[in-house]
């Protein structure tokens, strides 16, 4: 890290701040030239609240050389991270589809689309137990009970089940579980993060529509910190100015996040584009930028869907849509299991 000081600073203000950073455990040596001074901070400068240092009378600029994310970050972990669940592989070279219903309606519904998707080639199944909604008055999801039935869909077709957690006081109903989803409204929930880097469950962290990159993974840095290693990214798109879509899919994020992180990285493009018409060529497209996987969701009968039915792709669909991927996965170096 380097701090540049203004210039007519008063000596005491910045051996007090010195004195500050030093008692973090950091070394700081002051570098002077070309009519200003700086000060070069050495160490684990993860921990140190920039707006903080910022807020100083004598500080002019502050300028971050390492990281602040420095478990999620490839410095730390140079090689990519795979996660194996009930054997399934997450990272490397290996790419999976988790698909399914965005929400779970019954226990018919769920085993009936599970079977779709699985003979599709979908390696894992969502289906949404919590439904956290932006209208109060929507459908909020089965909870409980929608857990217990997709357990039932997991136990009838055999695929590793994940599905939306909403609140620390429901983690004990998550238990048998294979993947716990932190949806983009709770990527900043913050006792949230903590309570599952303490449990062994892989997490799947959804970035937040307004979330920076760097506030995305700092978010998967609160899970690891905790000790829970097994983190899975995935992009779902982000608030911008065009109406035309439901968010704008961040495809450039994948290349970007990949280069930053050791974690896989997935793209959810059903929530970013909300249109089934173009669910098939942004999860295409996932696979061009470099994804470790995609996250479709898929319905027999969008139409009486209660949750999100315009985004659905039908089971045919989704089959055409798996084809494509597999055609491509040769070209960017991956396979599906």
């Amino acid at each position: 890290m380097i701090i540049v000081i203004k210039n007519g600073s008063e000596k005491k203000e910045v051996d007090r701040l010195v004195e500050k950073i030093n008692s973090m455990g950091l070394v700081v040596n002051e570098l002077c030239g070309f009519g200003a001074t700086a000060l070069s901070v050495i160490g684990d400068t993860s921990a140190i609240d920039v707006d903080l240092i910022n807020s100083s009378a004598v500080v002019d600029k502050l300028y971050r050389i390492q990281d602040p994310y420095r478990i999620a970050g490839r410095n730390f972990h140079p090689q990519d991270t795979v996660i194996d669940v009930d054997g399934v592989k997450f990272g490397g070279d290996n790419f999976q589809i988790i698909a399914g219903p965005c929400s779970v309606e019954s226990e018919e519904q769920i085993i009936r689309i599970a079977k779709a998707v699985k003979a599709a080639g979908a390696t894992v199944l969502r289906g949404g137990a919590y439904k956290p909604r932006s209208s109060p008055y929507a459908f909020q999801g089965l909870k409980e009970e929608g857990i217990s039935f997709l357990l039932s869909a997991k136990k009838e077709v055999g695929l590793p089940v994940i599905t939306e957690i909403v609140s620390v006081n429901h983690l004990e109903l998550f238990k048998d579980v294979d993947i716990i989803q932190v949806g983009a409204r709770n990527m900043q929930n913050y006792e949230l993060l903590r309570e599952l880097g303490r449990s062994d469950k892989p997490v799947l962290l959804k970035r937040s529509m307004a979330a920076t990159i760097e506030e995305w993974l700092m978010s998967a840095e609160y899970i690891m910190s905790e000790g829970n290693k097994n983190v899975i990214l995935c992009e779902r798109g982000i608030r911008t100015f065009e109406p035309s879509t439901r968010c704008t899919l961040d495809l450039s994020a994948v290349p970007l996040v990949k280069g930053k992180t050791h974690l896989p990285v997935f793209v959810d493009p059903s929530h970013a584009a909300g249109k089934t018409e173009l669910v098939g060529p942004m999860a295409l497209a996932s696979v061009g930028a470099g994804a470790d996987g995609i996250m479709v969701e898929v319905h027999d009968d969008p139409l009486c869907s209660l949750c999100d039915g315009a985004q659905a792709l039908l089971p045919e669909d989704f089959d055409s849509v798996v084809e494509k991927i597999k055609a491509m996965l040769p070209v960017v170096g991956k396979s599906i299991q």
